[in-house]
């Protein structure tokens, strides 16, 4: 498949660079949002929030859908676009059936030689969806996760050479603790979608 540079990022509640993004500006990737809603607030409707593929060791960076068609053509932008949103909801009402919400996630595609749209890379896993419980689900907090914010949270207080990490190599060696803490999340996950 010949990939295609763009990160498809559905979300269905405001988190992470979501939220911080609604805060600013009362939008997030260009989509204008309601006035007043708070963190892991539900959206009236899943948005599609782009960001445009980083090199290796770089951060993706959130851009609009106008970017997007600039970047690979109206067609395809809304091709990836409705089909990422349709994705979501069917997994988000399938995961909700288990107790779990899937505050946001993202695919990614690339085209066959025949020009054809494929889903590639993994789909629906910790790694690329923010997973909630249900029943610890409130507005205006960050419910605890089956997914790798917990990993998230600690990169952000981690100590390399004595002084916080700036997020570039090399990487903080992660304790055993969090190592295990981090796949049990994934476990927990696994097992509670899976039955």
């Amino acid at each position: 498949l010949k990939p295609i540079p763009v990160e498809a990022v559905v979300r269905g509640y405001l988190a992470g660079s979501g939220w911080k993004e609604y805060q600013d500006n009362q939008a997030v990737c260009g989509v204008k949002l309601p006035a007043g809603l708070e963190n892991a607030s539900k959206l009236p409707e899943p948005i599609y929030t782009p960001a445009a593929k980083a090199e290796m060791g770089e951060h993706d960076e959130n851009i609009t859908f106008e970017q997007t068609v600039a970047m690979i053509g109206p067609e395809l932008a809304a091709q990836i676009r409705d089909v990422s949103i349709a994705l979501y909801k069917a997994a988000a009402e399938m995961a909700l059936q288990k107790g779990i919400i899937i505050a946001d996630t993202k695919f990614e595609f690339g085209l066959d030689k025949a020009g054809k749209l494929v889903l590639m890379d993994e789909v629906l896993t910790p790694d690329s969806s923010r997973y909630w419980p249900l029943e610890s689900y409130v507005v205006g907090q960050n419910p605890p996760s089956y997914d790798k914010q917990f990993l998230r949270d600690w990169l952000e207080t981690a100590q390399v050479g004595g002084k916080p990490w700036d997020k570039t190599p090399p990487a903080p060696r992660l304790p055993k603790e969090v190592i295990e803490k981090t796949a049990a999340k994934y476990q927990e996950a696994l097992t509670r979608l899976m039955g």
